[in-house]
Order: C-alpha cells, then structure tokens, then sequence
C-alpha cells in the first residue's frame, strides 16, 4: 500500500481525498490544509471542507500557516510519502518539499492546461464564454502550474452553467482521474508531456470589484459574468438605490426600451436592455431581501417599462 500525504482546502478538493480514503492501494498518512477561518456574519472558527472530511475518517490533519519551515519539511518527511497530492490547496510548496515523495507530486488542476495556469481557473472558463473546461492531473514544480502533464479530462460547459454548477462537475471527476494517474505511474504507463508555453494563460482571485455589471457591454458578455461569478462574489448592479444582486440570467431576443441598463417586467420576467442585445434576469436578490427568481420579485415590485439599474 503506498503513503499519500495529501494537500486541499476547498470542496473542490474533498472528492479525491474521500477517493484516496476509500482505496485499498493507498494510505493518506496526513491531510495538509489551510487553518480553519472565522465565516458568516457572527465571523465563526469554521474548519475548511477538506479538514472535516479528514477528521470524520480519522486521518492526522496538519494545518500551518506556510509550508517554508522546517517543522512543515519533517512533519512531511516523516511520513516517507510515495505520493503528495495537491489539489486546490493554495499555498507554495517550497522544491525541498516536492523532491520528497518517491513518484512526485501530483497535482489536480481545474482548467485544461497550460490554458488558465493560476487561481480560479473554473470562474474564469465561465467568464470569458469557454465552450469547454476539464481536469489536468501533471507533475508539479517550482513554478505556477507549469509541471509536465500527465492525464486529462475534458467537459463541455452549458451555455447557462454557473461555475459552482462547473465547480461541482469538475470535482467529480477528480476521483477516478486521479487514481488513474497514480497508477500510471507507479506503472510507468503514462508519459509525461511538457506544457506548450506559447500557449500559457495565467489567471488571478477574483474579487469583488470585479462584481459590478456595465450595462454597456454586450449581453453575451454580462450573462457570462453573471454566471462565472455565481456563487461568490456574484454580479450586482443597483435597483432604486439598494445593491441588487443577480445570480443568473438567459441572453434572450428581445428589444427592450431606454438606454443600457434599462429593466422591463413583461408578463412575469424581467428583461435588462445591454449594449448590445438583452438579458433576461432569472433569479435576484435585493439589498435585505431572500434571494428568488423574477417572478417573485415582480410579486412585491412594480417595475414597469425602462426601469433603471445602477
């Protein structure tokens, strides 16, 4: 049975550690992930996903702050990994730590690689209107995702997925890809392949500023902000003077009256004009309010025809 000690914060990363936990030819000797953070309103000590999964299965979890330390490096080296696996963990791991395990470590990375080398590279395929996203599983080095490839997996993205809907797609398949891979190569079945460096895209956090919608752009582009930045930070405009969320929306054909960024209720639906083409807004939230779909909003709101966002 070879030793795994295994890296991930997020949900994202708790179907392969599970996968992992669950097989017969591994042994997760330690989970590593970033140290529990304070959430919500009333600002909670809340353990991250792959943490609780770790607990509940019994398994030694290690949470420091950075991995340059020498504490961190014998705490590793202790376990005589045959693997590291990485995924979605978000933290450096210094050379001394990726030249300890027999076979390397390997790391589980949401994009088709070298495009999208970086931070959230599953919200990003949304926002720029990918038609495909997938897993690379490839060899880790010093740098930002730039190891050699080993096996990939590639899925198609609805022209109305959220990238949490992505997200969650995406996760899934990290199980079987990720056995798959460790097998090669203990197996010498899979041939590394280096990554196409013309062909790199790097990718940074998303943030908040980033969730404010400009009317002026074309439909297609809003709606694809719209969902890649569903479920956090989620796009947002103003409705009356009160930040008015919108979670997800359908480019539509209709003409809508006023300038951009002009709202029109028909029938049930609220329908947003853009620079170019319309929007349909599905589901909202505004400042103080649940959020619902636009039928529900409509219920409590008059809007009328060229009502005015932000």
């Amino acid at each position: 049975m070879k030793k795994v000690v295994f890296m991930g914060t997020p949900d994202f990363a708790v179907p392969a550690l599970e996968a992992l936990i669950r097989s017969d030819d591994y042994e997760v000797a330690l989970v590593i992930c970033q140290p529990d953070k304070p959430q919500g309103r009333k600002q909670i000590l809340t353990a991250p996903p792959v943490k609780a999964l770790a607990v509940s299965h019994g398994v030694e979890v290690y949470q420091p702050n950075t991995l340059k330390t020498d504490e961190a490096y014998e705490k590793i080296a202790a376990c005589a990994p045959d693997f590291i696996v990485v995924s979605a963990y978000g933290k450096i791991l210094p050379k001394s730590i990726l030249d300890l395990p027999r076979y390397g470590c390997v790391n589980l990375h949401g994009s088709l690689l070298p495009k999208y080398r970086g931070a959230a590279p599953v919200q990003w395929s949304v926002i720029n209107g990918d038609a495909v996203s997938g897993v690379t599983t490839m060899l880790m080095d010093v740098g930002l995702d730039t190891g050699d490839m080993l096996l990939r997996e590639t899925v198609a993205i609805g022209p109305e997925e959220s990238a949490g809907e992505l997200f969650d797609r995406l996760a899934a398949l990290c199980p079987a890809l990720l056995l798959r891979t460790l097998r090669g190569l203990e197996n010498g079945a899979i041939t590394p392949e280096k990554q196409n460096e013309a062909q790199a895209t790097y990718v940074g956090m998303l943030d908040k500023s980033m969730a404010e919608i400009d009317w002026t752009k074309d439909a297609q582009t809003i709606h694809d902000l719209i969902r890649g930045l569903d479920p956090w930070p989620v796009a947002k405009t103003k409705y009356d003077g009160k930040i008015f969320k919108i979670y997800s929306s359908r480019v539509c054909g209709h003409s809508i009256a006023g300038e951009c960024g002009a709202m029109t209720a028909e029938n049930g639906r609220l329908f947003v004009r853009c620079g170019d083409g319309a929007l349909e807004l599905l589901e909202v939230q505004l400042e103080g309010a649940k959020r619902m779909s636009a039928a529900d909003f409509l219920r409590g709101h008059s809007v009328g025809t060229g009502f005015p966002l932000g």
